[in-house]
């Protein structure tokens, strides 16, 4: 097998940029091509970056594309995918991958009969400040985790983004578009869900965009941007889980984990980086001292100030991973799960029952400082 994987992608809107300006940064996969239904759009990032623009047919076909990264809409995800599997080629999905657990369930049979990987964003469970959290759990620092709570609230992506419709249509919503970065990192820290609950809402039927170049225009919404819901982990944990575009201001920390012996107090999971906060027993929280961990270290810097920023850290893991035969951490079975949890709740907001999961999952290999240096490119 080459040392290098070739890296196609389908989907060249905004979120493309990030994964062709940060492959770099990466051993063991080389970005080649990239495509779109719009051309013109695969042209400019192709030029941009100094790829080979194809059509997605032809991308499917070449010989030198080994992965295809699907950052396509939601609601395209398992279609694309289908496709790139069917082409024999193994497929990394922006999140989330799929939009029922049917959907991928049958991506997982068409993978196993062709020998071949499924991957998924996010990836940001890598950041330092997460693999801390991890060891500081597996270490038993915290003793057994018992419940918990996470946080992700404001007042919707009309504000920013170019094209928002898409966020408030079935498969958008603050669930399944920020929900995989909280629950994936749930699951990686204390393990997958049994059951969840919650209560769901639909407060503003309609959004006036006020981001360019659309200020003004008015888009509806038909899927729930405000959701209460309770996890239930296998282990015994009970997470409360809260999630909207309704809030304009709140004081909530974004994810907190309550320990038999103490409390983590973590940062984002959106994110990479940040501080984390530890209380052993009634002790005064302390801000820990930042872990020696690559993804840790502020690589940009935002309007807020330095951040670390290493998206794509999850495809290089899985390019690798096929070259060694081992498995991949932003796995199918682990995605899936995600997706089993999220249309749960979103399911139980409709009946007001609680929801068995289908599916389960093993915590995806730790990623200590020396398996994240392992994963760099060489300067």
């Amino acid at each position: 097998m080459a040392k290098k994987l070739g890296i196609g992608v389908i989907g060249c809107g905004n979120i493309s940029k990030a994964y062709f300006k940060l492959s770099p940064l990466f051993r063991g996969m080389e970005m080649r091509a990239c495509a779109d239904i719009n051309e013109e759009a695969a042209k400019a990032r192709a030029k941009e970056f100094s790829l080979r623009a194809e059509s997605v047919d032809g991308l499917l076909k070449a010989d030198d594309i080994d992965i295809v990264v699907n950052l396509t809409i939601p609601a395209a995800h398992y279609e694309v995918s289908k496709q790139v599997l069917d082409a024999g080629k193994h497929v990394y999905s922006e999140k989330p991958f799929v939009l029922s657990v049917k959907e991928g369930l049958d991506l997982k049979k068409r993978a196993e009969k062709k020998g071949l990987r499924i991957g998924s964003a996010p990836d940001t469970f890598f950041g330092g400040s997460h693999q801390l959290a991890r060891h500081m759990i597996d270490d038993g620092k915290l003793g057994k985790i018992t419940s918990g709570t996470c946080h992700v609230m404001s007042h919707g992506m009309e504000h920013w983004h170019p094209n928002p419709d898409f966020f408030f249509l079935p498969g958008g919503g603050p669930i399944l578009d920020l929900g995989p970065y909280y629950i994936t990192n749930l699951v990686q820290l204390i393990g997958p869900v049994k059951r969840v609950a919650a209560l769901t809402a639909i407060p503003a039927k309609e959004r006036t965009i006020s981001s360019k170049p659309r200020a003004g225009e008015k888009i509806p919404v038909s899927t729930p941007t405000t959701i209460h819901a309770l996890l239930e982990f296998e282990n015994g944990a009970v997470i409360t889980f809260n999630a909207s575009w309704d809030v304009w201001h709140s004081g909530h920390a974004p994810m907190e984990l309550y320990g038999e012996d103490g409390t983590l107090y973590m940062p984002d999971p959106n994110f990479f980086g940040g501080d984390l906060r530890y209380t052993k027993g009634s002790k005064p929280a302390k801000k820990l001292p930042k872990w020696d961990h690559p993804f840790q270290k502020a690589n940009e810097v935002h309007s807020q100030g330095p951040m670390a920023n290493y998206r794509t850290a999850g495809l290089a893991d899985m390019a690798i991973a096929i070259r060694e035969g081992r498995p991949h951490r932003c796995s199918l079975d682990l995605a899936l799960h995600v997706v089993d949890i999220m249309t749960g709740i979103l399911k139980s907001g409709d009946s007001g029952k609680f929801v068995d999961m289908q599916t389960t999952c093993e915590r995806p290999a730790a990623l200590g400082i020396k398996e994240a240096k392992a994963l760099l490119a060489k300067k």
